[in-house]
């Protein structure tokens, strides 16, 4: 029997489940430039200001889509990218979070979504889009110079809108992103000072998981002191819930392998150690601990489960990661989760009517939409789709045009 993670037949089926993807999110691009939250057929939904993330993620996500020679995938991505060259850019430096219909933005600026702009200008670049270029010298020129702390190794969270009030809260979950980010702008560029920076956040992370029992303390203060009470009142805050949350350690257990991956980086060994950790627990704490297939969300710091609903993201997250452990280690363990879990995305996730993949499911399993309304983007389902056909080094754009193209 073929191994699903590098079977020809599945990278087909793989291949073909990214184009129906894209296939979907095709109505995102919208006329004032950048990209709109997508509804349930894939209709964007009223009353949504164009936000800097989404448009930077289906930047990245249709200018793969280029790449892989999908016919009007680029024109989609250059619409979203306006939204950034455009009005969702602060003449004053940075990028705002959104844009109201009437032009307002909204306040305050982001470590999380400056580095998403900075993905998406790699892969914008990667893909030839005009302006790309610019794009990217300017979003590596803010994070680094607004978020990034040389001193300390991780980046800073959030400022206020004129970028004169530096927020105290530090988070990791910006730190993956700028992670990710950094890395796709060293394949993209071949500046591999990118590298080492996003090394150094690793260390960080993989320092304080091993004292945590390998459950990331998320949230922390301006000192870098772990908040583990943080949100315990707002569990299920989509982007900084209370506890460790089960789809991060999958997320960090994947980008360490990358990191691990890149040709200055060495290959050390306790990259691919904190990976195989990280996967463990994130599977021991996650996976069906409740009697019902699925990843629940978030759990304490004993593991005991806190909010149970299953995130799209979370299963996208775990299969990547398992192929990403199979490619680097050989062992047939992570093949056989990867199966397992895209069965359950076959059979849960995956709206085989409608299209996409259901983002919220019900501890049940049956959809619900009380942090994720709609299907707002493809980034994840789409990533999942990539991962397992193409090696962990360079990062994905380049790699699906050194692989796939």
């Amino acid at each position: 029997m073929s191994v699903w993670p590098s079977s020809s037949a599945h990278h087909r089926w793989l291949d073909q489940h990214s184009r129906e993807l894209l296939a979907f999110g095709r109505r995102t691009a919208d006329p004032g430039g950048g990209a709109r939250w997508l509804g349930e057929r894939g209709e964007p939904m009223p009353g949504r200001p164009v936000s800097v993330l989404i448009s930077s993620r289906m930047t990245h996500v249709y200018g793969i889509g280029a790449l892989l020679g999908v016919p009007g995938a680029g024109r989609i991505a250059a619409r979203a990218m306006a939204g950034l060259t455009g009005r969702l850019r602060d003449p004053r430096g940075g990028w705002f979070p959104a844009v109201a219909a009437d032009g307002t933005p909204e306040p305050g600026k982001s470590c999380y979504d400056h580095a998403f702009v900075l993905l998406a200008a790699s892969t914008a670049v990667q893909a030839g889009l005009d302006g790309a270029d610019r794009l990217l010298s300017e979003a590596a020129e803010v994070l680094l110079s607004r978020f990034w702390d040389e001193e300390i190794g991780l980046c800073a969270d959030t400022w206020d809108t004129g970028f004169t009030a530096l927020d105290d809260y530090r988070g990791i979950n910006a730190n993956m992103h700028a992670v990710e980010a950094m890395l796709s702008a060293a394949s993209v560029t071949g500046d591999h000072a990118w590298v080492a920076r996003a090394l150094r956040i690793c260390r960080f992370v993989v320092t304080v998981a091993e004292a945590h029992r390998w459950r990331i303390p998320e949230h922390y203060d301006a000192a870098w002191q772990p908040l583990p009470e943080y949100h315990r009142e707002e569990p299920e805050h989509p982007f900084k819930p209370y506890g460790a949350t089960i789809g991060h350690g999958l997320e960090w257990a994947r980008l360490l392998l990358h990191a691990a991956s890149a040709p200055t980086a060495g290959a050390p060994a306790w990259l691919t150690t904190a990976a195989r950790e990280l996967f463990a627990r994130a599977v021991t704490d996650g996976w069906a601990v409740d009697g019902r297939p699925g990843f629940v969300y978030t759990t304490d710091w004993t593991g005991r489960p806190v909010v149970r609903d299953r995130m799209h993201w979370v299963a996208a997250e775990a299969v990547h990661a398992a192929a990403a452990l199979h490619a680097h280690t050989g062992e047939a363990a992570y093949a056989q989760w990867y199966r397992t879990w895209w069965d359950y995305i076959d059979e849960f996730l995956i709206d085989h009517e409608h299209g996409s993949w259901f983002h919220q499911l019900d501890p049940e399993n049956a959809p619900t939409a009380t942090v994720w309304p709609g299907k707002a983007d493809l980034y994840h389902a789409f990533q999942a789709t990539l991962g397992p056909r193409v090696p962990l080094w360079p990062m994905l754009a380049t790699a699906v045009d050194r692989h796939l193209a």
